[in-house]
């Protein structure tokens, strides 16, 4: 139970940073969509743009954050040595993309469809190359259980983003309109959107600055040896990466070639805004994530290891589900986020939500190949459920636009779940409590269908009412059968006996 604790902890602390970060995030969203009319096509490009730079993030990391967690765990190992040589390999692979960027800018920028905007390109390769090298750092500072100052430099990045955003999206568009001489100085109302990317490249570039500490460390030496082994193990991880990546970003990447007519940039950032609003979900799975992935290299030596796994994937199955019913029950005062030229991409919410619950679980069942190094079966299964994605996509969004999207996501990381599932059952059984997670999404099925017919039959504040008290009884369902109110951290001291 200590070790839960610890988790949970680590998980909060984590959380905490993601969390406002992301709702932080979210208040920027909510002013995109009333600073870009959703018949502009700007969100689209937004959301097309990180959707890159997210693909590329994975592909400049190539799995080595794992990787670096595996083999400083690992007996024999100087950890030091490992950070230092996976900071290297890191840094060097970031530097030569940039230089490839830059030296390829015009057919680069006219093949992703941005040819009168390729300062989008550039600012967004070296703010990507700047986050892979600090990928590295953050797991450094993960692996060394300093989540206070994991935190700190995420909310470094969000609070200065959300200060310029202020400026350059609200402060000078105002003084421009009295004073175009002057304000036009620091302040051109063309570039629009690109505001967005120049903001993002300034943010990464400051958080760097506070790593410098932990930079210092690539003194502690290269390992070739270590770094063939290191490789061998993390090229799977990648191969990983890019199918679980595209599982998330292949729609918004793919949406604008494959969608016909001129309309694709418009549907594109109606269905990015909607989706903002499932994201509660990524919130959630990401922070368990920081905790949980040097919790469970570090725990894989103790002999009850597998029951605590079990234990985590069963709780993690419980808050998600519960956030999943939070976020339906109440959609129709979170619909107001976003602008209302946005709602009609709302419809997907709820189905982005489920694939997200399923792709955390199949990130809690991926451990299995991880620890016993057969991390070629994680690269084959999300190889297996990204193609069924773009399959979806491929054929579906020509017809149905981005309802497609939602539904190849969420049979995509369905089919990575159930192959997650019982290979792990084959290669590294862990005796997950099956019956209770079955039982617990069965209740989770039935509530939300209630929360579904009550948003579209009844008044708004009646349905909230409703809706209320199906998530109370949910709530209550977890107290009575695994979280008494005595065991939950700093409140159940209140309920003890004494």
């Amino acid at each position: 139970m200590a070790d839960m604790k610890t988790l949970a902890k680590d998980t909060a602390i984590y959380g905490l940073s993601s969390i406002i970060g992301r709702f932080l995030n979210y208040l920027l969203g909510v002013a995109y969509t009333y600073i870009f009319p959703a018949s502009s096509g700007a969100m689209g490009v937004n959301t097309n743009i990180y959707a890159l730079t997210g693909f590329i993030l994975v592909i400049l990391t190539y799995g080595m954050e794992t990787t670096f967690f595996r083999y400083a765990n690992k007996e024999g190992e100087d950890p030091k040595l490992v950070f230092s040589t996976v900071l290297r390999m890191v840094t060097t692979t970031s530097l030569l993309f940039i230089a490839g960027v830059f030296a390829f800018l015009g057919p680069i920028s006219t093949g992703l469809g941005y040819a009168d905007h390729p300062s989008y390109i550039w600012v967004m390769a070296v703010t990507v190359a700047l986050d892979a090298f600090q990928a590295i750092l953050f797991a450094y500072l993960r692996f060394q259980k300093r989540p206070i100052k994991f935190a700190a430099l995420k909310l470094l990045f969000i609070f200065t983003s959300i200060a310029l955003n202020l400026v350059f999206f609200v402060l000078l568009p105002e003084l421009y309109k009295g004073h175009p001489d002057v304000v036009g100085n620091i302040y051109n109302p063309e570039i629009g959107v690109g505001y967005v990317f120049y903001i993002n490249l300034f943010c990464t570039s400051i958080v760097t600055f506070f790593f410098i500490k932990e930079i210092k460390g690539i003194g502690y030496g290269f390992d070739k040896g270590l770094c063939k082994q290191m490789l061998s193990y993390s090229w799977p991880i990648l191969v990983l990466g890019i199918a679980g990546n595209l599982n998330q970003s292949a729609d918004k990447i793919l949406f604008p070639r494959i969608y016909p007519g001129a309309e694709a940039t418009v549907q594109l950032g109606i269905y990015g805004a909607a989706v903002k609003i499932a994201m509660i979900m990524a919130l959630i799975t990401q922070a368990f994530r920081y905790a949980y992935e040097p919790f469970v290299f570090g725990s894989s030596r103790e002999k009850d290891s597998k029951e605590t796994y079990a234990k985590g994937m069963k709780y993690f199955l419980i808050f998600t589900l519960l956030a999943f019913l939070c976020v339906m029950g109440y959609i129709n005062v979170l619909r107001y986020l976003i602008h209302r030229g946005y709602w009609e991409g709302l419809k997907v919410v709820p189905i982005v939500m489920a694939a997200e619950i399923m792709m955390g679980v199949s990130f809690n069942l991926s451990f299995w190949y991880k620890l016993s190094d057969k991390t070629i079966w994680g690269a084959v299964v999300s190889g297996i459920g990204c193609a069924v994605l773009l399959a979806i996509n491929f054929v579906y969004v020509p017809k149905y636009g981005y309802m497609a999207c939602a539904w190849g996501g969420f049979v995509g990381y369905g089919t990575t779940m159930v192959l997650s599932y019982f290979l792990g059952q084959k290669f590294y059984p862990i005796d997950y409590p099956m019956k209770e997670m079955g039982l617990y999404t069965l209740i989770c099925a039935v509530l939300f269908a209630g929360i579904w017919w009550s948003n579209n039959h009844l008044s708004i504040w009646l349905s909230i009412l409703v809706n209320t008290i199906l998530i109370g009884l949910f709530v209550a369902y977890i107290v009575k059968k695994d979280l008494p109110l005595a065991e939950i951290p700093v409140i159940g001291k209140y309920f003890k006996r004494k």
